[in-house]
């Protein structure tokens, strides 16, 4: 087929067509020169892209064809293909917006070792959003996003979150965002457990999880906050009110509360 032949649109889509009911060595063929081709379109481009059963070296000539590579769609449609090849995708979400990423990791076609390489690249350009884009990813993005973003809370007030409702306008930019984190419906509580343990945990942080809603009550939250050293005493003596004594004995005992406190709530113990 020639080039001529080749940029005509309708050929195209016929030949896409026919490769898609007969996969066949001769399918293969039509389908690399069409993923080569210079003139294809944007449309026609991601028509095609929608297969799921296209084979690796169609989507690594799809990113060989620079012209079709201009088209930001396309590039999203190719790094989240579910066969695209590791070293074809991961290269291309680097050239992503931060939307675009969390879009890409959240993509159901998407493998999972590239969600977690595009968590990464967004995760490390983190610093370098707006607060509003970071207010949107803390509401929307992953769950591994989610959990780096509550550590905005080294910005904030913990004085301010201990007195004020999560909505409240008072609140500084960094507040807000690590309390959209901790409403974000994708953060486990496994991951939350790892940001309140890290070393760059935060009062507010604390403070916060200590007073939410839906993360306060959990058993494994609250023995992951008697283990933090920002846990306030009045919160310590409710967490610690239902553990066994021989369990909360070994938990302080990896604890970071102050001696002042773990003190106390072993004798508030004695007197149980």
């Amino acid at each position: 087929m020639s080039d001529k032949k080749m940029s005509d649109p309708e050929i195209v889509e016929d030949e896409i067509t026919t490769s898609a009911a007969t996969p066949t060595a001769l399918a293969l063929d039509g389908l690399l020169r069409i993923a080569a081709d210079p003139a294809l379109t944007e449309d026609l481009a991601l028509s095609l892209l929608k297969r799921a059963d296209l084979q690796p070296q169609i989507l690594e000539q799809f990113a060989k064809n620079a012209s079709v590579l201009k088209s930001r769609k396309v590039k999203i449609a190719l790094a989240g293909h579910p066969r695209t090849p590791r070293h074809v995708s991961v290269p291309l979400a680097r050239q992503f917006y931060a939307f675009d990423l969390m879009k890409l990791a959240l993509a159901p076609a998407a493998p999972a070792d590239v969600k977690v390489a595009v968590d990464d690249i967004l995760i490390a350009r983190l610093e370098t959003v707006t607060i509003g884009e970071r207010l949107t990813l803390a509401r929307r993005a992953s769950g591994r996003v989610a959990a780096a973003l509550l550590l905005d809370g080294k910005k904030a007030n913990s004085a301010v979150i201990e007195t004020k409702i999560a909505d409240d306008k008072t609140q500084s930019p960094q507040t807000r965002v690590m309390l959209a984190a901790l409403d974000n419906r994708r953060l486990t509580e496994a991951l939350l457990i790892g940001s309140v343990l890290g070393a760059d945990a935060s009062a507010a942080l604390v403070h916060a999880v200590a007073r939410h809603a839906k993360w306060s009550p959990r058993k494994e939250i609250r023995a992951a906050l008697l283990r933090t050293e920002h846990l306030s005493l009045a919160r310590a003596l409710e967490f610690s009110s239902e553990i066994p004594a021989a369990a909360l004995r070994e938990l302080l005992d990896s604890s970071r509360l102050p001696s002042r406190i773990k003190e106390q709530l072993f004798r508030e113990r004695e007197k149980q």
